[in-house]
């Protein structure tokens, strides 16, 4: 699924492209994702120029000018820009044409995304009550100390929790772990404040890094520019179970967590 990063490097890829311009009409060729992409969309946009394309989390917002745009990836889905009136294959189920010529498309394999229209998106009902960008000044190691008080969770899922942080994904919170030499499986509540000072520090720093390399290719991630992520190269815990350590040579352990595997060094994380 895409994280974070890939879906920061998929608006950065669109955004230019969108930004300024006007919608000429919504093509939807399959409603059917994980909602049903409302039946009004092409009245509502066609016409309304596009002011900024956004981001809060895991969800992408295209903001018109009234009304917002707000989609999510899901599992498979992606949206590149491609030549209006281009033959769509299968799974390329909407287009959103701009007068320039160049059509937003949006392919989703196992049409697990969603598409909503909002008037007040920061509003809407999957947005609501969201932590703060992990990227920003309102997250830091105090934070996840104070909230972990008197928490028997293990740390790992602790900071997947969207009340905490967002964005803090599978892929991401193996790789701050191992990088902050934390077991995964550890209460959050017996972790010290210094530690999480130095989880925090390593969120935000494989994050930022994920983002240059234009995020992680996992089996269908393609960002806004149509080219594969390549962070998934310099991975050192995710995916790794049973591998040795880059680090100190150890074999990798795979857990359970959280309904997630979970990938681990006995010897680098305590």
């Amino acid at each position: 699924m895409p994280e974070l990063p890939e879906v920061e490097t998929t608006r950065r890829g669109i955004a230019p492209h969108l930004e300024g311009q006007r919608v000429s009409r919504v093509i939807v060729r399959d409603r059917r994702l994980r909602w049903p992409i409302p039946e009004d969309l092409d009245a509502r946009l066609s016409g309304q120029r596009i002011v900024a394309v956004e981001r809060r989390a895991k969800y992408l917002l295209i903001n018109a000018e009234v009304g917002t745009l707000i989609s999510h990836l899901g599992m498979s889905g992606n949206l590149r820009l491609v030549e209006a009136g281009l033959p769509a294959l299968k799974h390329e189920h909407v287009d959103i044409e701009l007068e320039s010529g160049m059509a937003l498309r949006y392919t989703d394999p196992r049409r697990f995304g969603a598409m909503f229209w909002s008037l007040d998106a920061l509003n809407h009902t999957l947005l609501q009550g969201l932590g703060p960008e992990p990227l920003t000044e309102l997250f830091d190691g105090e934070r996840l100390f104070q909230l972990s008080r008197g928490r028997s969770m293990a740390v790992k899922p602790f900071i997947m929790d969207n009340a905490v942080v967002v964005g803090v994904g599978n892929i991401y919170a193996t790789e701050a772990l191992f990088a902050a030499g934390i077991d995964p499986r550890r209460a959050a509540g017996g972790i010290s404040r210094g530690r999480y000072l130095r989880l925090a520090v390593e969120i935000k720093r494989i994050l930022a890094y994920a983002i240059e390399r234009g995020g992680t290719t996992l089996r269908d991630f393609i960002g806004g520019d149509g080219q594969p992520g390549y962070f998934q190269q310099e991975l050192f815990a995710y995916g790794r179970g049973g591998q040795l350590c880059k680090v100190c040579g150890t074999t990798l352990r795979e857990v359970k967590l959280g309904q997630r595997a979970s990938v681990y060094c006995p010897r680098c994380q305590t």
